[in-house]
């Protein structure tokens, strides 16, 4: 480094990097794609929480399906941590974060299938 205006005791001169190109691709996910992913999986979730719902409601033996919803909570509890593991995918990062809230679509829906027998706004099941 040479002094600057031919004093000995100057500060030296600090010259900025040179600019880079940037990849081109988004670090987030635009707001629009996340609610689109998390909806698709929670349409999913909804139907799986009323199907098991059903199934444990109009069954006599309620093992196999308290035994399928563990099953269920543990492959989106399983699953969204595994996904989550991959690196700069902003939209497989919003994926995991659907399988990780999917169990909270389906208890909704099976709340109100639930309520929907309970005030009678639907005919129950025979069970058996």
């Amino acid at each position: 480094m040479h002094p600057v205006n031919g004093s000995l005791h100057a500060e030296p001169v600090v010259v900025p990097p040179a600019a880079s190109a940037a990849t081109g691709t988004y670090q987030f996910v635009k707001r629009w794609q996340f609610v689109f992913i998390v909806a698709a999986i929670w349409v999913l979730a909804g139907a799986a929480g009323l199907g098991l719902y059903f199934w444990w409601y109009t069954s006599l033996n309620k093992t196999p399906a308290v035994f399928f919803v563990l099953i269920y909570l543990i492959f989106c509890s399983v699953g969204s941590m595994l996904v989550s593991m991959v690196q700069n995918r902003p939209p497989v990062t919003a994926l995991a974060i659907a399988l990780m809230s999917a169990p909270l679509a389906s208890v909704a829906t099976a709340a109100l299938l639930h309520g929907a027998y309970y005030f009678e706004w639907i005919a129950r099941p025979t069970i058996g």
